[in-house]
């Protein structure tokens, strides 16, 4: 078991005076966060209510994991923002706007928007659930800024956070 185990050293790369490897991943333990059911801090976007199940400041900015309940209706306009994200649904239907493209997301479907996609979403039942992925710190950094802050006030925080409504 010990030689399985053991700590190698770091592999030298020969003709590069002085470099051993690549920088040291950080370290799993050090970032694991438990989420029980239910809980997680509550965002109220006006369109939806998040629960933030896995902040950025849990994973080094690396990507943030959200559960989104939203109420029949169209959310927010199309729009384009500057991370990367994906949407997993568990319950409800809804569609998805990319780049031009409907998209038909019932429970177990999922979809991924690049970053700089102009997306929205529907939701054609009386309410869906799904988890929203991000990656980056950005989003939850949004959705904290427009829970705080009035309706009125999102078409500024939008801006703020590089998020592009298409005309």
């Amino acid at each position: 078991m010990d030689a399985v185990c053991a700590h190698r050293a770091a592999p030298r790369y020969p003709g590069i005076r002085g470099y051993r490897a690549a920088p040291p991943v950080p370290s799993v333990g050090g970032m694991t966060h438990f989420s029980a059911p239910g809980a997680g801090p509550e965002l109220d976007t006006g369109d939806a209510r998040i629960t933030v199940k896995i902040g950025a400041e849990h994973t080094g900015d690396a990507f943030e994991v959200f559960e989104v309940d939203a109420p029949r209706g169209p959310s927010v306009p199309p729009h384009a923002d500057p991370w990367a994200k994906a949407f997993y649904v568990l319950h409800g239907r809804i569609t998805v706007y990319v780049d031009g493209e409907l998209h038909d997301l019932g429970p177990g479907a999922s979809i991924s928007v690049p970053a700089g996609a102009v997306n929205t979403f529907t939701v054609h039942t009386p309410s869906a659930q799904f988890l929203a992925v991000s990656l980056t710190g950005g989003m939850g950094r949004f959705f904290r800024d427009v829970d705080r802050a009035g309706p009125e006030q999102a078409p500024e925080i939008a801006a703020r956070h590089q998020i592009e409504f298409a005309s």
